[in-house]
């Protein structure tokens, strides 16, 4: 995907104005309510028309405001996925899905729907009426609905803003595997910062109906605008769940963890907030905490009112883990790229994502 963007539209008491190009297949936009974030989505969907500027995809022309062109949203090839998933509610599963595919030409549909159908885990769903499908189910349908129409560029618009935590998660999943198998360019739109990590690897901030900043989903993470003062949130993958009472073992990459046991024993993706890491010089002599990882400082970053200290964990090649301390302490410890520490977190300290 090739995105060129330039476009202002002008509001009572203020201007929503983005200039930026995309070649990411994975690019978020973040902002709070009232940022402009949906607004550009409306733009490059062809919902809205900007009152200046163009927006061109992989070089065809979408939006031209000084050569006059507007192509309406029916003939852009983007597809949009909206908060509410805006199903026919007249129309079972299946006629849905297959709604946007049935009005392209043969030649044009790239997308094999067993495959997709199975992927997304809707094939019990196929004979059922939308108006019986839970949240969750909706979503998927829509966006399957969307990636069966083809489109060069898919919009996803605060997707999973409507869900619960335990169901957002559980999507998530599904979600990475379709824009993987099917290498589907798309821009996910949130206000969740941890959606987007897992979404994107690009992310455009919006802020007071303008760009920000255009950057590395990660580093947005890792400064204050991305953290909201809540401090970072480090994502782990923990793998091989042994039950020892009331404790279980599991696996960071090669790197054994102890967690606090709980009734969902799956592997999957775990929360660690940076600022739940107490870092010593040497490994403690006695502690209540069950973690104790050495590691490498790689740099170290000012983030909120604390410093940023990323660590190669030993045994764990191309796995960091970011440790939120105040200032004082790395003075105190003389905290510096190439210094040998140990990372110190207890059990409990793990939060389920999916």
């Amino acid at each position: 995907m090739f995105l060129e963007v330039n476009v202002t539209k002008n509001f009572p008491g203020i201007t929503c104005h983005a200039a930026f190009s995309l070649d990411n297949k994975q690019c978020g936009v973040f902002g709070p309510s009232g940022s402009g974030k949906s607004t550009l989505m409306h733009m490059l969907a062809g919902l809205l028309e900007p009152d200046s500027g163009y927006i061109r995809l992989n070089g065809r022309t979408l939006f031209d405001h000084e050569q006059r062109i507007s192509l309406p949203p029916d003939q852009r090839r983007v597809g949009v996925v909206f908060q509410h998933a805006h199903l026919f509610p007249h129309l079972s599963v299946q006629r849905n899905l297959f709604y946007g595919m049935n009005r392209l030409p043969k030649e044009e549909r790239n997308i094999d729907p067993d495959h997709l159908i199975k992927v997304l885990q809707i094939d019990k769903l196929l004979s059922r009426n939308v108006t019986k499908l839970s949240g969750g189910e909706r979503q998927r349908v829509a966006l399957g609905r969307t990636i069966l129409a083809c489109p060069q560029l898919i919009l996803l618009d605060e997707p999973l803003s409507g869900l619960d935590g335990t169901l957002k998660y559980q999507i998530i999943p599904q979600l990475q595997q379709v824009f993987a198998e099917f290498s589907i360019p798309m821009l996910f739109i949130s206000h969740s910062l941890q959606e987007l990590r897992m979404m994107t690897q690009e992310v455009l901030v919006m802020h007071k109906g303008q760009l920000a900043r255009q950057l590395a989903t990660e580093e947005l993470a890792r400064t204050s605008f991305g953290t909201g003062g809540q401090g970072y949130t480090n994502l782990l993958h923990l793998e091989e769940m042994e039950d020892l009472g009331k404790l279980l073992r599991c696996r960071w990459g090669s790197i054994p963890m102890m967690l606090v046991k709980a009734p969902d024993q799956r592997p999957g993706e775990f929360a660690l907030n940076g600022r739940d890491i107490i870092l010593f010089k040497k490994h403690p002599d006695a502690s209540s905490a069950r973690n104790m990882l050495s590691c490498t400082v790689r740099r170290t970053y000012e983030t909120d009112w604390l410093v940023g200290v990323e660590l190669e964990c030993q045994g764990c090649q191309g796995q960091s883990l970011i440790a939120e301390i105040v200032p004082q302490s790395v003075d105190e410890l003389d905290i510096r790229p190439g210094s040998e520490v140990v990372a110190v977190f207890k059990a409990s300290a793990f939060r389920r994502l999916y």
